[in-house]
């Protein structure tokens, strides 16, 4: 088959292509260019006109160049700097201004790498595209890949049948050690890369900062949860996710097992942060949660569904009942309290080890 590869500049896709290739496929890299730093306020409204010189996107297109050299493969660069803008960031900002904590890279790979990319390699000829991710698909399903500690379905949630029916996904059966053994064995650049971390338009800045930019600072109340006493202040709601410990400015309580305090709710109309000790009680864990725009692969239950959720990437399955309230809304019920579930994260459906489905955590009780 023609398959074009999603060629980041990293070392898991780079092996993806070369593993097609020694499948025999035709094999063309391409180069998703999502962001600009140089980009001018009027094009996209950027209000303070921020730099974004610290995102190493043009250090991966030479990374990415190079590894296309090395496999003698075609490399093409896309830009879909607009799309990103319009599909991913907005939405990030404003999801943000609501006190609520998104993931850009769930809706990256809904619009951009599975959407937009697709849409270009079809254009271009392609039977189907393919990623570095790790995960299996089998039959037009999403399965979780044989290393468990990298299987990344869970940025897969939002995706349709058709999306995943598209594209391969070539390192489903091996783990994270074969790709880096593999990458220097064919004396990659990339071998030894670390894998990137956090949102690719913030890079190595502080996020705090880079939100400031969008979001103006805005100061209120830390407040301690059992007792109503004000401990301190804070720069904005907005700044601050459900579990977070540290960057509160506030210290702890000797005497507690813990020695820290959590964010355990906001108050976003009054500004005001509430905080506990997570040795004090169980304010953090909550077990019952509203889930909207739910994109679900299987037929959906009448009744009560007994599954497993995932309510954030590195987080544990948790055994779960759900229930459609309507065509796209769910009502999810852990069979445990489940810790820090955070209102605009992703939580993600699965029956062992097919996903099933995903949406937007709405609201937690």
């Amino acid at each position: 088959m023609k398959i074009i590869v999603g060629l980041s500049g990293g070392v898991d896709s780079a092996v993806a292509a070369y593993l097609l290739k020694k499948q025999g496929h035709e094999v063309i890299g391409a180069f998703m260019r999502n962001w600009d730093s140089m980009l001018n306020n009027d094009i996209l409204g950027n209000p303070n006109n921020v730099g974004h010189d610290i995102c190493p996107q043009e250090e991966d297109y030479n990374d990415a160049i190079k590894v296309a050299e090395k496999l003698g493969i075609e490399l093409l660069r896309i830009d879909f700097v607009k799309e990103y803008w319009d599909n991913v960031f907005k939405y990030f900002i404003d999801e943000y201004s609501k006190g609520r904590t998104p993931n850009p890279d769930v809706l990256c790979n809904k619009y951009i790498k599975f959407d937009s990319f697709l849409k270009f390699a079809k254009e271009n000829g392609a039977d189907m595209i393919a990623t570095g991710h790790y995960a299996k698909q089998i039959n037009g399903k999403l399965y979780k890949a044989s290393d468990l500690n990298k299987d990344q379905t869970y940025f897969l949630s939002l995706l349709s049948k058709e999306q995943i029916g598209s594209c391969l996904f070539p390192l489903g059966d091996i783990t994270k050690p074969e790709v880096r053994k593999i990458a220097k064995e064919l004396d990659l650049i990339v071998a030894d890369k670390k894998d990137s971390t956090g949102v690719c338009f913030i890079g190595e800045r502080n996020f705090r900062q880079f939100l400031q930019n969008y979001i103006p600072a805005k100061e209120g109340n830390i407040i301690e949860k059992s007792t109503n006493k004000i401990l301190g202040k804070h720069i904005g709601c907005m700044y601050y996710t459900i579990g977070q410990r540290k960057g509160l400015g506030i210290g702890g309580i000797s005497g507690h097992k813990s020695g820290s305090y959590y964010v355990c709710s906001k108050d976003v109309k009054n500004n005001i942060i509430y905080v506990t000790q997570e040795d004090e009680n169980d304010v953090l864990y909550k077990d019952n949660v509203i889930v909207k725009d739910v994109n679900f692969l299987i037929d959906k239950p009448s009744s009560w569904f007994d599954c497993q959720a995932k309510f954030r990437y590195r987080a544990n399955d948790e055994l779960v009942s759900i229930r459609f309230i309507n065509d796209n809304e769910v009502e999810v019920k852990c069979k445990n309290k489940v810790r820090a579930i955070t209102e605009g994260q992703v939580a993600v459906f699965y029956l062992g080890d097919e996903m099933i489905g995903g949406g937007t955590i709405d609201k937690v009780f």
